[in-house]
């Protein structure tokens, strides 16, 4: 899946969609500073909007790729005992399809951790002045939805609803 970004001007979304999409929209927009914001992290993200329309598009193209795709895997060294060696040779699959099951199985839960997370950064770079910003911070990591949602309130909306949707309470 492709990663998703929300860009702000003052409190307000002007842009949302791929780095791709996000870069053209913001091309020759004037007026105040732009912050752009990673949906998945919640992180400041920076665009390079120089060289006009056409490189900007060249710069953040996905162009299909010929031959295999890539799968993103990395190939690293790990280091057990040999007992455990000896259990992974026994599993279907293999030793790395083994792993990849252990790790998908006990990651599972930290999806919540990681939208938490990412509401987190995004309050504290755009929010971190706005009223109630400490308690709502409080609920958020209490897990307490509701109070989070009410102390967030009266933010901005757009603020607000991205606060919302990063938390994973919308």
């Amino acid at each position: 899946m492709t990663e998703q970004f929300t860009a702000f001007s003052g409190s307000r979304i002007v842009a949302r969609g791929t780095r791709a999409e996000v870069a053209q929209a913001l091309i020759g927009f004037g007026g105040t500073q732009v912050l752009i914001f990673s949906d998945a992290t919640g992180r400041e993200s920076d665009l390079d909007l120089s060289g006009g329309p056409e490189a900007v598009a060249e710069r953040y193209a996905d162009a299909p790729r010929r031959g295999r795709p890539k799968l993103g895997v990395v190939a690293r060294e790990v280091t057990l005992l040999p007992r455990h060696w000896d259990w992974l040779a026994t599993q279907r699959g293999g030793a790395s399809a083994t792993l990849r099951r252990l790790i998908e199985a006990a990651s599972a839960g930290d999806d919540a951790v990681l939208r938490r997370d990412a509401c987190y950064r995004f309050c504290s770079a755009i929010a971190g002045n706005l009223p109630g910003f400490e308690e709502a911070m409080r609920a958020l990591y209490a897990g307490r939805s509701d109070d989070f949602i009410t102390m967030t309130e009266r933010w901005p909306g757009d603020i607000h609803r991205h606060a919302l949707t990063l938390a994973g309470f919308a």
